[in-house]
């Protein structure tokens, strides 16, 4: 499978409140993790799916927060891509401590300034596959921020451009 290119994407989601009964109770810490694995499954209605790695810290928050987003990553933005896709990592508050981004209006996630495209989603459908969930999600929102530059591809184990 190293051999079919993807494009780079990075799922953000915030994390409900601590004391949801609470209205003003502070919002959880942003998270965010790079895919390779994303696709447009329907355009009526407008679905996506990610392939998360069961057990893994979006997968547990996406089982809790139905509310996401996703950045089409450009290919300037190979370090962010890097950055979220390291194992062991430090607190996602760092990581998204000097990316420039908005809060999505539906989900209040991250949204990366200079992505190609961003989406917000609420999941309609977890399926479990192997090691992996395949989350299906409802786009409530696209948009197109910026047109420049070309997508960040992920070929044979590496981040690309194309050309």
């Amino acid at each position: 499978m190293s051999r079919l290119a993807a494009g780079v994407v990075l799922v953000t989601a915030q994390e409900p409140p601590l004391d949801p009964d609470d209205p003003g109770a502070p919002a959880g810490e942003d998270v965010g993790m790079t895919a390779t694995a994303f696709l447009s499954v329907s355009l009526d209605p407008p679905l996506v799916l990610v392939s998360l790695r069961t057990g893994a810290r979006m997968d547990e928050l996406l089982d809790e927060q139905p509310l996401w987003a996703v950045s089409v990553l450009s290919e300037s933005q190979r370090h962010i891509a890097g950055r979220f896709a390291m194992r062991g990592r430090v607190s996602d508050r760092l990581l998204f401590a000097d990316i420039p981004y908005t809060r999505g209006e539906y989900s209040g996630a991250p949204l990366v300034g200079g992505a190609l495209a961003t989406l917000e989603c609420r999941t309609e459908q977890r399926v479990p596959a192997g090691d992996h969930t395949l989350v299906i999600g409802r786009v409530l929102t696209a948009r197109v921020p910026s047109a420049e530059g070309g997508p960040l591809t992920y070929f044979r184990g590496r981040y690309r451009q194309l050309g």
